[in-house]
């Protein structure tokens, strides 16, 4: 059996809510079983929630309250447990950067904008300032610095795997310095090197294919269903019916079967690179 492992109370919000938790728990004599026993969530679900890992939904909190008779405690701190785990992010993106934690694969099609998972921290402050010109110096440097901890999961060697589809567009125009654009390309390739991101460019000129013009991030988990995340500059919208996701993961491969082959992506990639470097970057 795996050691019982500690949680750390201080080290954030989500954390002292989790580990309040499981003291109300074992208090009570319950397993994480027994807890769970008469709502819709499972033992996985309920962990992660004491180890500070993900948020406590109202009606488990209520539920949580109801069997250990902790006078609305739980339901209480949902929210802010809800705005701790938020940080820096956009209301409407927190669950999806949270998921990211949980993901098993990832499958990216961006059509727009480098996904965030790749960006470096220069072309991250150029599409930050590009969409919140409002945004003071403080909060700008917040959302790079909550993007680039984002980033950290593919740190990981083994987990997620992670698939990403770039349009041409995305490799051949920037909004950024050709030096820094240099630099993002070369994180990439980096990232592909090291077979820690699977890549594929879709050419200018590949034929037309269903929700082309649609961003999509695929996620899967060990035990929860698949979900399916597009977005635009200010919104996001999460996909969670099992029909619906299937009919855009067959956009997607459409897309990808339209791709260039990894092996000739990276090369697209890194001749880039140089042409960035050299300021003879191709229409």
């Amino acid at each position: 059996m795996a050691a019982r492992k500690d949680i750390d109370g201080s080290a954030s919000v989500p954390q002292f809510y989790g580990k309040e938790l499981r003291f109300k728990r074992e208090e009570a004599g319950l397993t994480l079983e027994g807890l769970v026993e008469g709502s819709f969530y499972g033992v996985t679900y309920l962990s992660e929630i004491e180890r500070g890992q993900r948020r406590m939904p109202l009606d488990l909190a209520h539920h949580v309250d109801r069997v250990l008779r902790t006078d609305g405690f739980f339901a209480r701190g949902c929210e802010d447990v809800r705005k701790a785990k938020q940080g820096a992010h956009a209301a409407y993106f927190a669950p999806i950067a949270e998921a990211e934690q949980r993901a098993l694969t990832i499958e990216r099609w961006s059509n727009a904008l480098i996904p965030g998972l790749l960006q470096t921290a220069s072309y991250a402050e150029a599409v930050i300032r590009s969409t919140e010109p409002l945004d003071t110096p403080e909060e700008v440097q917040a959302r790079i610095d909550a993007r680039m901890k984002r980033a950290a999961i593919l740190d990981n060697p083994k987990k997620p795997e992670y698939w990403v589809i770039l349009h041409e567009s995305l490799v051949r125009q920037s909004t950024i310095s050709p030096v820094d654009m240099a630099v993002q390309l070369d994180h990439i390739a980096a990232l592909v090197r090291r077979r820690r991101v699977c890549l594929q460019i879709l050419p200018w000129n590949a034929p037309t294919q269903p929700f082309m013009e649609l961003s999509m991030m695929f996620m899967e988990f060990e035990d929860e269903a698949p979900l399916m995340y597009t977005e635009g500059p200010y919104h996001g919208q999460t996909i969670d019916d099992p029909s619906l996701v299937k009919q855009y993961r067959k956009a997607y491969d459409r897309l990808r079967a339209a791709a260039l082959p990894p092996e000739a992506s990276l090369d697209l990639i890194e001749q880039a690179v140089e042409d960035y470097r050299h300021g003879q970057q191709r229409p």
